[in-house]
């Protein structure tokens, strides 16, 4: 059975290729923008919602009243651009529904827009444009010409979408295929569990942990120093664009190191084990800040800071979502565990460990007292009063002795 999969590679445009890149970005984000105005207006003069079929019929208008602007790049590709409004919309409205924070939608600045999707391979764009070339792929796409592309691993299934995405001053084409055929890996017979944590990424079962290579918190020195020459350039300057491109690639490698190190560990449980169990947190409820308000200010923001900042720079979420995407093809089963079930589970233990311990404390008292006994008998005390309490503690000794072994297996076991 087919699988659903994303391919990401580098695009190597020329200098002239980089500059239509551009331009075919910044026409799309001026559509979506003007599509987005174009309903807030109409239903806010005259109570008339617009909805993605009338502004797809006025694309013709508009490409032919702008040949050289928006008439040069993909009609479908624009079509996708009002689609994503569409979808914005809708899940505005959703929200709306369900009563969470509306969030409408918002005009897209110069670095909120990056992505332009083409629907169809073959209708504006085409995938391995020139397949007689011996050791290079490329890609056509309408107004642009054949981008070469850095194909470091084969594409597999059928290319359905093409999207190209800008990142700092990176370019990537991003091929989304269907029926990619899933890699069944041979069955171990082996199961785990995977306790997430900040001094280690995780924690397996078995006692192994995987290191935190804290990425982050390797390149603070670097970010904070690229920070501190940003905040000193002046707004719209050419040295201030220069300053937030080299912020936003320490970023980008602190990213792409974090999802190459989640690749390679989700790849090493994937291989091992059939099934693998992991606590299903909410980590955006457990890095919210607790600056708290004005009227009701928080405690301890500091060192609460310092804590979100270890857990997002731990990545629970990036690796978790590739050991979905790795169990997924691999045939593993991957099952989450909701936190609130392993907290009982722990206050449990905890409980244990606690009864457990008076318990083997309970069993030392009644053997000190039957010592105590022992010596009030040789010192020459009454015997009969003796006789009676000695049989006394002599089966209290035996119900010690028996809450001690429970106790100390109880013990182990909370350890375990």
């Amino acid at each position: 059975m087919g699988v659903r999969r994303s391919f990401k590679f580098l695009l190597r445009p020329t200098s002239n290729q980089a500059a239509s890149l551009a331009a075919c970005l910044e026409d799309h984000r001026v559509l979506y923008n003007a599509a987005l105005e174009h309903r807030r207006t109409a239903y806010r003069k005259a109570g008339v919602t617009v909805r993605y079929g009338d502004q797809s019929a006025e694309l013709k208008h508009i490409r032919a009243d702008d040949a050289e602007g928006q008439g040069r790049w993909s009609f479908s590709s624009q079509q996708a651009t009002l689609r994503r409004l569409d979808k914005a919309f809708a899940a505005f409205f959703t929200r709306v529904r369900e009563g969470r924070t509306p969030g409408f939608p918002r005009l897209k600045g110069r670095g909120w827009f990056d992505t332009v999707e083409w629907p169809k391979d073959g209708d504006g764009c085409r995938w391995d444009s020139q397949p007689e070339h011996p050791s290079t792929a490329y890609v056509r796409l309408q107004g642009i010409g054949h981008v070469r592309v850095h194909r470091h691993r084969p594409v597999r299934g059928r290319v359905k979408t093409i999207s190209v995405k800008r990142e700092g001053n990176r370019w990537y084409v991003i091929l989304s295929c269907d029926d990619v055929p899933a890699e069944r890996l041979p069955q171990t017979g082996a199961a785990v569990g995977l306790d997430m944590g900040v001094a280690s990424l995780a924690t397996t079962s078995d006692g192994d942990p995987l290191d935190n290579p804290r990425h982050l918190a390797a390149s603070a020195g670097r970010l904070a120093a690229a920070q501190r020459a940003l905040a000193r350039k002046k707004r719209g300057s050419r040295r201030r664009r220069k300053a937030v491109a080299w912020v936003a690639a320490l970023h980008a490698k602190v990213r792409r190191q974090r999802l190459d190190y989640a690749h390679k560990q989700a790849l090493a449980l994937v291989a091992a084990y059939d099934v693998i169990v992991y606590e299903d947190l909410r980590i955006a409820n457990m890095t919210r800040s607790a600056a708290g308000t004005i009227v009701q200010p928080g405690r301890n923001v500091a060192a609460k800071s310092g804590l979100n900042r270890s857990i997002l720079d731990a990545g629970w979420g990036v690796f978790l979502r590739v050991l979905a995407h790795k169990a997924e093809s691999a045939g593993r089963e991957l099952i989450p565990i909701c936190h609130r079930a392993t907290q009982a589970a722990a206050d449990t233990v905890d409980m244990t460990r606690r009864v457990s311990i008076f318990l083997v404390a309970l069993a030392v008292l009644m053997i000190f007292e039957w010592i105590n006994l022992g010596f009030n008998l040789a010192d020459g005390h009454e015997t009969s009063f003796y006789v009676v309490h000695g049989v006394l503690i002599a089966v209290n000794i035996l119900l010690a002795l028996a809450l001690g072994a429970v106790g100390v297996r109880g013990w182990m076991k909370g350890r375990a």
